[in-house]
């Protein structure tokens, strides 16, 4: 596998470039309420008679069961192939219409709530909840594999360092520089991602090359380890050149709850069209020589002053 290099600057006194070698990969408290259970049935009984013996979830509408009385939810009825997976009797379309009517009067607190979520809402309410809560875990960030690891940031920051072996560093100014020798084969490709700690937060710089329709692009975009509402509070520039051009990108770093995938074809970023990058390049153009120069400051701040780090 062809391999790539890096070189990083991540101190505001500019220090010597480190030279690292890259290779590039192919892609891809819950309260109570004296309405929440009917009277004379225990809640253990009830979250155990509205979950789906099958997949364990628990049941929406339509709640199916077969002649016997049990029941499952309805993406399960259609996995066993229409036999209940209790007695093995043939399942009809019969809904437990009375066990839809008990989870109507339910209010369950969300799932996160051993995050801190306080929220408690009504049975079919909670799931749409729940995939937007504000205390759910985070998906890994790194882009150049298929990773489901998830979790709060202190955990993944080891796990990005430990298991993906990102490169960590304190500073809110970087100077990348993306070496590459075969720029005319641009394939869609991520370089492993750098993670900035500063202002007491985590930043992840991510670089790669794909086609932008016909057109092979590099592009360089930031991404912030926590929600859109925190990573409105800062902003960040890139700038690229050479041979007395250079292109300069600002912007506001996207949250990671947004996709690497997502961020990137929205093209919110700085891209670079290959001709152009040749040309900040030098030489005879055959080879990749790009230097990415960025900073990192917070909202209220000049961007061309950049506060020491307080957390370092």
């Amino acid at each position: 596998m062809e391999m790539e290099s890096i070189e990083c600057v991540s101190s505001t006194d500019g220090i010597e470039d480190e030279e690292i070698q890259l290779s590039h990969h192919q892609f891809s408290s819950a309260k109570t309420h004296s309405n929440i259970i009917p009277a004379g049935i225990a809640p253990t009984s009830v979250h155990e008679l509205l979950e789906c013996p099958v997949c364990t979830n628990s049941m929406y509408p339509p709640i199916h069961q077969c002649h016997n009385g049990h029941t499952l939810c309805s993406t399960c009825k259609t996995r066993v192939h229409n036999r209940c997976p209790t007695c093995r009797q043939e399942l009809g379309d019969i809904r437990c219409l009375a066990l839809e009517k008990v989870a109507e009067s339910l209010e369950l607190p969300c799932k996160y709530f051993s995050l801190g979520c306080p929220e408690i809402f009504p049975y079919y309410s909670k799931l749409k909840h729940e995939a937007l809560c504000n205390f759910r875990p985070y998906n890994c960030p790194y882009a150049g594999s298929e990773c489901s690891v998830t979790g709060d940031f202190p955990y993944l920051v080891a796990h990005l360092r430990d298991d993906h072996k990102v490169d960590m560093h304190t500073g809110c100014t970087f100077n990348h520089r993306y070496v590459k020798s075969k720029p005319r084969e641009v394939e869609n490709a991520t370089w492993m991602l750098t993670v900035f700690h500063c202002f007491g937060q985590y930043f992840c710089l991510h670089f790669e090359a794909f086609q932008l329709g016909m057109a092979p692009v590099y592009m360089a975009f930031l991404r912030f380890m926590g929600d859109e509402t925190e990573a409105r509070n800062y902003s960040y520039s890139l700038e690229v050149g050479g041979n007395g051009r250079k292109l300069i990108w600002e912007g506001t770093p996207r949250s990671v709850r947004d996709s690497h995938r997502k961020v990137r074809d929205s093209h919110d970023g700085l891209i670079i069209q290959r001709n152009m990058a040749l040309f900040f390049s030098g030489g005879d153009r055959k080879e990749l020589k790009l230097r990415v120069i960025g900073r990192i400051w917070k909202e209220q701040q000049n961007p061309g002053v950049c506060i020491p780090n307080p957390c370092s």
